[in-house]
């Protein structure tokens, strides 16, 4: 009998745990809230950028601010209400804005206000981490915003090279907690 108290308790912290490692990626309540509140669907914040990224820019909500950090995707909106939903422990989203003629300086990318000069382009990608693995080896073609995003690996040095019509440009970029979430310093063709 002594026994079975500790397997109850190893048992139920075991079924437990499920839950505890998943609760990071759900949204909050005042997360799901705030998306609703400006008709976008909620989820994780990898969804949540993945779709916000996406959208064509008429259809952006032009009252909400979703500013993508190291950490944690950042939600304000007109009212004053903020919310946070958690990025990924293993991958840091970074968006890439390539141009040819004009761009702008950004640190962390707003998935909502940030616009780049070369939207819907077809690029080539390719990214390879210090050690010469190529993670990223295709064709993707830049959002409505003009922005290329990336899921990339977390505390890395990675070399980026992207190519099209325009002309290539090849950088290196880091995914640390320092890290910018927003890339505009690479003009093809330079």
């Amino acid at each position: 009998m002594p026994s079975a108290l500790p397997r109850r308790a190893l048992l139920a912290a075991l079924a437990a745990t499920p839950l505890v490692l998943t609760g990071c990626s759900r949204p909050s309540a005042a997360a799901e809230e705030m998306l609703a509140a400006h008709g976008q669907p909620a989820g994780s914040a990898r969804e949540v950028i993945d779709a916000l990224e996406a959208l064509p820019l008429a259809q952006r909500p032009q009252e909400l601010l979703a500013s993508v950090g190291t950490e944690v995707l950042t939600l304000t909106d007109a009212s004053g209400r903020e919310a946070s939903l958690e990025l990924p422990a293993e991958e840091l989203y970074v968006s890439v804005a390539p141009f040819v003629t004009g761009t702008h300086e950004c640190f962390f990318h707003s998935l909502t206000t940030c616009r780049g000069e070369l939207a819907d382009e077809e690029l080539e990608v390719r990214v390879e981490d210090a050690s010469g693995t190529v993670l990223i080896d295709e064709a993707r073609t830049t959002a409505p915003n003009g922005f290329l995003g990336l899921w990339l690996p977390r505390d890395e040095e990675l070399t980026l090279r992207l190519a099209g019509t325009a002309g290539e440009a090849t950088t290196t970029l880091r995914t640390d907690a320092e890290a910018p979430t927003c890339l505009t310093t690479m003009q093809l063709g330079a």
